[in-house]
């Protein structure tokens, strides 16, 4: 069954780029709604549908936008997405006063918190699923995205990275996704940057509210958090979470298994992309 929040409850954080305190509400929507946001500060801000096709930007995050006012945009997106689709959340609304979700800890675990407290509710109708009938695969060089038929229900996945970094390196992991499977061993697992990067980043403008609380800072063969990593392979767990936040602007769950190499937002947005341009290559199943 589709399902939403119980109530209204609020948040306030940081932009991981811009470094604005921003203020998020998530309330329960009705059936059918799918994931919505809409920004508060702007009064002639139309709704934006969480779906793939209002992705206008995915270099560093995924941005959704609204196609006719360029001001109307909500940066870092994924994190929530993916505790919304962790979570089995359906229908939402999440209204926010600037063009950021907050960053909180670099992972998806305070949202987790926030749908927790604010409780599940069943609602009376059935859940449609993206079945996915044949295989879809993007490429960029040796990075690659794809989604294959999964012969059980759900959505499982497979996750390679490969960094010059040292103390990243090449990391693999699956999962086969369920909201227990999510809390208990993706939820907690935080963003990651370069320090060479980083100068780089501010002189662009951006990582302005980026911080030793909120993302893992790697210099080649060491982890300069204190506190050091969550998991040993925190990094490519966290590149997971990404691809099931990018991966619910389908607007709907999946029953797929997803095969990613290096693979991040803009891939992961081209795969979906392709996806349903290809009517043969999916159904809407229940």
């Amino acid at each position: 069954m589709q399902h939403t929040i119980c109530q209204t409850i609020s948040a306030t954080g940081i932009g991981l780029h811009t470094g604005r305190t921003v203020h998020i509400c998530l309330k329960p929507a009705d059936v059918g709604c799918g994931v919505v946001f809409q920004r508060t500060d702007l009064p002639r801000a139309a709704p934006i549908p969480a779906l793939y096709s209002h992705t206008i930007d995915t270099k560093l995050s995924t941005v959704l936008g609204e196609k006719n006012n360029s001001e109307n945009r909500i940066a870092t997106i994924e994190h929530l997405m993916a505790a919304l689709y962790g979570c089995g959340i359906d229908n939402i609304l999440v209204l926010i006063d600037g063009p950021e979700i907050p960053i909180f800890d670099g992972s998806s675990s305070h949202f987790v918190s926030l749908l927790e407290d604010a409780g599940r509710q069943q609602q009376n109708a059935y859940r449609k699923v993206i079945k996915i009938l044949k295989p879809v695969c993007v490429k960029q060089g040796d990075f690659f995205a794809k989604l294959l038929p999964n012969p059980t229900f759900g959505l499982s996945l497979s996750m390679t990275i490969d960094f010059a970094a040292r103390a990243i390196g090449q990391q693999t992991y699956h999962i086969n996704l369920t909201p227990d499977t999510f809390k208990t061993e993706l939820s907690f697992n935080r963003t990651f940057a370069l320090l060479e990067e980083i100068d780089t980043l501010r002189q662009m403008g951006l990582a302005r509210g980026g911080s030793f609380e909120n993302a893992i800072i790697v210099d080649d063969n060491r982890i300069l958090n204190s506190h050091g990593l969550r998991e040993p392979n925190e990094f490519v767990r966290h590149k997971m979470l990404d691809a099931i936040g990018d991966l619910y602007l389908a607007g709907n769950f999946l029953q797929a298994r997803f095969y990613g190499h290096c693979s991040g937002h803009t891939l992961n947005n081209r795969l979906l992309q392709k996806l349903f341009s290809c009517t043969t290559a999916w159904k809407n199943d229940i």
